[in-house]
């Protein structure tokens, strides 16, 4: 049996995201502003590091990066910037105890919140912003601290069911009893580039054990079936690629 799957509704953070970001170029390259990490989870007293991965900017150490914090109901806040010679500008004075940023390697940048109190967690976003005739700016993908003393758990089972009605396949990527409920599920093709057509996300739902799981669906003509199709998710600290026949890990080494 193939559970049923519900569109989902993008969330407030997300149409908040779309509503403040425009597209950005530099030269001819879009720039890509990545957090893999969906969401990370930590106990209270402790240090989370953020990362955000930084693309297709010329001079990524001449770079002005922002670090915005998004509460639900509430618009983004700036908490700081990193200038071009590393210094950290800050929005209140009061967050130099709380907040560090930096520049490592060729294209990322960490924010680090310090300390961490249960009024910590919220979306935490990293954004660039281009000075031109008018702004631009471009924001990350956010990752979502969540403070419990629970840690997370991976999913306990992932896997793609298929179904076949007339012409078409019916593919469902099946993904179970995971924690915290936040995940990036995307269909890619062989060349992991994200799959849209014909493709209905569904809502994450309360299984058991107070885990989640979530399944969504891509639809494909009998003769496409010879093509590579993944289902790819992100969860805290893994990247794993779901396929027919197996399931694969590309290990993330986030601080």
């Amino acid at each position: 049996m193939v559970r049923r799957a519900v569109t989902g509704q993008p969330s407030n953070a997300f149409m908040l995201v779309v509503l403040f970001s425009l597209l950005l170029f530099d030269g001819q390259a879009q720039v890509l502003l990545q957090q893999r990490q969906p969401s990370l989870t930590k106990r209270t007293s402790t240090t989370a590091v953020i990362d955000c991965k930084v693309e297709a900017i010329g001079n990524f150490q001449a770079a002005y990066i922002h670090w915005y914090r998004h509460i639900p109901t509430r618009a983004p806040e700036r908490l700081l910037y990193v200038t071009s010679t590393a210094q950290i500008n800050y929005d209140k004075d009061s967050y130099k105890d709380k907040y560090h940023s930096s520049k490592r390697g060729k294209n990322t940048c960490t924010l680090s919140v310090k300390d961490i109190r249960e009024d910590d967690e919220g979306t935490y976003y990293c954004a660039y912003w281009k000075y031109s005739s008018v702004g631009n700016l471009v924001f990350g993908t956010g990752t979502k601290l969540i403070v419990s003393n629970k840690g997370n758990s991976k999913p306990e089972n992932s896997e793609i069911l298929q179904t076949k009605h007339k012409d078409q396949l019916l593919y469902v990527c099946l993904i179970e009893n995971f924690y915290p409920e936040v995940i990036r599920v995307q269909w890619v093709d062989g060349a992991d580039k994200e799959v849209t057509k014909n493709v209905v996300k569904g809502d994450v739902w309360k299984s058991t054990n107070d885990k989640y799981s979530v399944s969504t669906w891509l639809t494909l003509p009998v003769n496409m079936t010879n093509k590579n199709y993944f289902c790819k998710y992100d969860h805290e600290k893994i990247t794993m690629y779901v396929t027919i026949a197996e399931i694969f890990c590309v290990p993330r080494h986030n601080t």
